[in-house]
């Protein structure tokens, strides 16, 4: 049996990656690795549905780091009514 070739790291000085660490953590505490995105299930069809809908729509980069408008505006609210009921 042939040994594959070594190749060189194209990425030498990296190191540890936050990935790393997050999973490693999680293992350590019984938490669930959001770090990476590692599902152990299937999403629900409506999801599934909706994500389509959303992509063949154009909505497929990455937002702004702020976040989408309608989006921080829908947790205001959602802060504020709890912040109201608390």
């Amino acid at each position: 049996m042939n040994a594959l070739p070594r190749l060189p790291s194209r990425l030498p000085h990296v190191g540890t990656t936050i990935f790393t660490v997050m999973s490693r953590l999680a293992a350590e505490h019984g938490a669930l690795n959001l770090s990476q995105g590692f599902p152990d299930f299937s999403p629900p069809a409506l999801l599934l549905e909706r994500v389509t809908h959303h992509m063949h729509s154009g909505a497929n980069q990455y937002p702004p780091m702020a976040g989408v408008l309608p989006l921080r505006e829908a947790i205001a609210a959602k802060l504020e009514n709890l912040a109201v009921s608390a």
